[in-house]
């Protein structure tokens, strides 16, 4: 699924209106009606209900007003608040005020104290709040006297419906500059704006419902839309049942190279994520005095030996032996583990210079990448890297904050620039292509936020791509299992008790529930 700025979602409105010849006014109609039956689930209990609509002078405050007639209507009581005089609706807004008004609705005005005293008062004795103030228009901070309306909201502590966006949030950001409605459900038209699944303001956002107002598909699916909603319908086709001649071999080798002193558990939770998803084969390469540890807690991986510093990290005598295991493999992953130490630089050098697969690069072998990102230039094979803010910060040297800030703009243009796959992680991850193309994922919890969880997914992308998955897909996918994996684990261990190796068990159940559909 497609997710829009604000911008493209009034591009495609006009072309819905300008190129399909279907009326503005039937867009705000239907809107309307979607806001209504979601309306209604909350009014069944206690029909007919009582409503308070707060709506504004444009277009969504249009959507608001047709979801007042209609629950008319349908026999709701209904109150509805105008923020705005009539002179300063938009077209179709003061069309659907006209009609309210020779339908003798009850409509008050929203200009001063006793206006906000009216609302407080309504909102106090209402069943269900509808907010249509502000759209995906909204930018900055809401004004004093808007702020005042947005609180009588919110301190009512009764169920609110945002129309497309809750009044105050950034369409385009998630941003709030000062207030902003705090909704139980948001109703939003036609596609997902971003602002509604990034924080701050998905958790303003409440549920989320993506509404079908009659905008012609192929407006909502156009390539030009290069931002992404990954879903489990866009995951399901990559776990087909496997065929009953199929062995080992046919699911690829993945090879994960890394470990230190004290933080052997990162190659073996990365090794065991690989093997988890479905690879056939996982070898992990680790300083040689590590290899007991390793063997003595992963029966099902093979190791590989290398020679090792004095301090237990991969010695530069080591290349060799890794240019051998890398003739043999599907795929490698390089950092987990790995520690910071000189000669860490040169070893990931190498592997990026002599490996004929795909690459994936965690952790300390990002921290090894430095400043000098040149050594991913005119690379022949793919590759993956996956920073949390705090590695993508010093990638780029610039403050975790800016990267933050703008994760959506940073991952895409390091993508671009680097010519690789980012996989940039934390709430709300997200996978940006080279081409520019950016995937967003809302799996996941909290409670993931827990030593050895990024191990786990450059584990289950490095196995996804054993098995033949491209991999920017698997990049994709993979975020998207992790996060699953996480989501389940949180229904039987809440958040506070998950630790990285349940993720891993609980991969091979995510996968399941996928293969069923076949």
């Amino acid at each position: 699924m497609k997710i829009v700025t604000a911008a493209e979602m009034r591009t495609i409105d006009r072309r819905a209106s300008d190129e399909y010849g279907i009326p503005s006014l039937i867009l705000m109609e239907n809107a309307g009606i979607r806001v209504v039956e979601v309306a209604e689930t909350f009014l069944e209990k206690s029909p007919p209900g009582r409503v308070v609509v707060v709506a504004g002078k444009g277009n969504n405050g249009g959507d608001g007003l047709v979801a007042a007639r209609h629950l008319i209507n349908s026999g709701a009581r209904v109150e509805t608040f105008l923020l705005g005089e009539p002179e300063e609706m938009t077209p179709d807004t003061l069309v659907n005020y006209e009609i309210l008004k020779k339908m003798r609705a009850r409509i008050f005005p929203l200009r001063d104290e006793e206006g906000i005293n009216r609302l407080v008062a309504s909102t106090a004795a209402a069943d269900l709040i509808i907010d249509a103030l502000y759209g995906i228009s909204f930018r900055g901070k809401l004004r004093e006297f808007d702020s005042q309306v947005v609180s009588a909201i919110n301190q009512s502590h009764k169920p609110v419906i945002a129309v497309d966006i809750p009044s105050g949030v950034e369409a385009d950001t998630g941003r709030i500059g000062g207030d902003a409605v705090r909704a139980t459900w948001t109703v939003t038209m036609a596609l997902p704006k971003l602002g509604l699944l990034i924080e701050p303001g998905c958790s303003y956002a409440g549920r989320v419902t993506v509404a079908d107002i009659s905008i012609p598909s192929m407006l909502l699916t156009e390539k030009a839309l290069r931002t992404n909603l990954l879903t489990e319908t866009m995951i399901k086709p990559y776990f087909p049942p496997r065929p009953r001649d199929s062995h080992k071999g046919t699911y690829g080798h993945a090879l994960v190279i890394g470990g230190s002193m004290g933080m052997t558990g990162a190659v073996m939770l990365a090794s065991a994520s690989a093997l988890a998803v479905g690879a056939g084969l996982v070898t992990a390469a680790v300083p040689e005095s590590l290899l007991p540890i390793v063997e003595g807690s992963l029966a099902e991986v093979m190791t590989a030996p290398l020679a090792e510093t004095r301090q237990h990290t991969i010695a530069l005598e080591a290349l060799p032996a890794i240019e051998n295991l890398l003739d043999a493999v599907s795929v490698c992953a390089i950092g987990p583990g790995m520690s910071r130490y000189p000669e860490a630089k040169a070893v990931v050098r190498f592997v990026l210079e002599r490996s004929g697969v795909p690459v994936v690069i965690d952790a300390d072998g990002l921290n090894a990448l430095g400043e000098d990102m040149s050594v991913l230039e005119n690379r022949q094979v793919p590759i993956v890297l996956t920073p949390h803010p705090g590695e993508m910060s010093r990638l780029l040297g610039v403050t975790v904050s800016e990267v933050q800030s703008r994760r959506m703009e940073v991952a895409r243009e390091a993508a671009s620039k680097w010519g690789v796959t980012v996989v940039l992680k934390g709430s709300g991850t997200i996978v940006a292509e080279p081409s520019g193309e950016v995937y967003l994922n809302v799996t996941g919890n909290p409670g993931m936020a827990t030593a050895g969880s990024g191990d786990v997914l450059t584990g289950v992308i490095t196995g996804l791509i054993a098995q033949g998955i491209r991999p920017n897909t698997a990049a994709a996918i993979g975020t998207y299992l992790h996060g699953r994996a996480g989501d389940l684990v949180k229904e039987t261990r809440g958040e506070r008790g998950l630790i990285a190796g349940d993720l891993v068990r609980a991969l091979p159940e995510v996968i399941k529930g996928f293969e069923k559909e076949f």
